[in-house]
């Protein structure tokens, strides 16, 4: 027997698998049999099973894929059973058939008058004359179903080793991503005071340019401060930091990641707009926390990309 299996499963940092793999394996089962099975898969929304073998394997195909339903959590997957058979031949000849034709020919030679001996050449390609058996589908059905059923579970566990070094290259550029993100939240909080404080400024030198100078002081800070309440980005930070964290918590838990990870994405995306939308027009630093907004964006969108292939 020969395989593609790795004989060594590098340190990962991170539990999480990516939905593509490949694994294959070759076995011999005897001198007449042999068989090559192929399993890869890749992403998909849902756990989608394509099998492709032999006819007359209805029970394998069954227990095929319940093995692999237990096994694989997302993704499409093909499983593909390639047989190679050398069969093993007997050949023989109708003893009845060729009595009859020699028969037939001395019969017709002595009615007719005629000489010569029949032709053997020619009486062994008559239909039917030759006769060849060989091991059917069937007879190595059973060999068959025993063997791959053995290593199947080795062939999963090979394409599963693949799909985690492929995840854990993928949680590798999500933490850097994350990082990258972490500090653009830093940096909208740390612009954050002087910003508000712009705010106020401007939104005092308007009001008094539209009500004039005769104003109820004490209501018109009232009014200010309900202003730059509901441009406060500090909640939208704080979510930020939250998401960021609970996006670091779920890689390095594991398991069925794929979804988890796109909703705190939304959830990201959507503080980012809010975060935009209170700071717009602002001027001086405001224009940095709206690029810091923007690049925050970029990161997520790269982000959902990425995750896109995990399980």
């Amino acid at each position: 027997m020969s395989s593609e299996f790795p004989t060594a499963i590098a340190p990962v940092a991170s539990s999480v698998s990516s939905m593509t793999g490949f694994a294959r394996v070759a076995v011999q089962v005897n001198e007449q049999l042999n068989y090559t099975l192929t399993l890869k898969s890749v992403n998909h929304r849902f756990l989608d099973l394509q099998l492709r073998l032999p006819s007359g394997l209805d029970l394998l195909e069954m227990e095929l894929r319940r093995i692999l339903k237990a096994s694989l959590l997302r993704g499409h997957v093909e499983l593909a059973l390639s047989v190679d058979r050398t069969a093993q031949q007997r050949g023989g000849y109708n003893r009845e058939l060729v009595d009859a034709y020699v028969e037939a020919f001395q019969a017709a030679a002595l009615e007719f008058e005629l000489q010569g001996q029949p032709d053997l050449n020619v009486i062994l390609r008559m239909p039917g004359v030759l006769q060849i058996e060989s091991r059917s589908v069937d007879e190595d059905a059973a060999a068959l179903t025993a063997s791959v059923l053995q290593h199947v579970d080795a062939l999963i566990a090979s394409l599963k080793a693949m799909r985690h070094r492929e995840g854990s290259a993928l949680a590798v550029v999500l933490t850097d991503t994350l990082d990258r993100l972490s500090r653009a939240v830093n940096g909208v909080a740390d612009l954050r005071p002087e910003v508000e404080a712009r705010h106020n400024e401007r939104l005092t030198q308007k009001l008094e340019a539209a009500i004039g100078t005769e104003i109820n002081r004490q209501r018109l800070l009232e009014e200010v401060a309900l202003l730059v309440e509901r441009s406060d980005v500090s909640e939208e930070i704080a979510r930020m930091h939250t998401h960021i964290q609970h996006f670091r918590d779920v890689l390095a838990t594991g398991g069925e990641t794929g979804k988890k990870l796109d909703f705190l994405l939304q959830e990201m995306n959507r503080e980012a707009n809010t975060l935009l939308s209170k700071t717009a027009g602002v001027a001086g630093k405001g224009t940095q926390i709206t690029e810091l907004g923007l690049a925050m964006k970029a990161e997520i969108e790269k982000a959902r990309e990425q995750i896109m292939n995990l399980e």
